[in-house]
């Protein structure tokens, strides 16, 4: 399976590019939330923490209705001492 992305861009009078990248950034509320697929087919959305973050991004995806969902980006403290996190392959940190 392809990990290539097909994009298409819109700008606000309707004209439309078509594109293709492997991964890509949306600047939203001041992070990059980047999109990639992970190659069964699935998307991988992630928003980019620096060192030195005193906060971590969640991305919270709500089901509204039929069809439709609700995406909203919220920063947590970020808590050194957190047990709870456990770190894995997917979890995002550098180890």
């Amino acid at each position: 399976m392809s990990d290539t992305l097909q994009l298409i861009l819109e700008d606000s009078d309707g004209t439309q590019l078509q594109t293709s990248c492997t991964r890509f950034a949306v600047l939203w509320q001041g992070k990059e939330v980047w999109i990639q697929q992970d190659g069964r087919g699935q998307l991988l959305i992630g928003v980019d923490v620096e060192e030195g973050d005193d906060e971590y991004a969640s991305l919270l995806l709500r089901p509204l209705a039929t069809n439709l969902v609700s995406l909203q980006l919220e920063m947590e403290p970020a808590d050194a001492g957190d047990d709870d996190h456990v770190h894995g392959p997917d979890c995002g940190h550098a180890h």
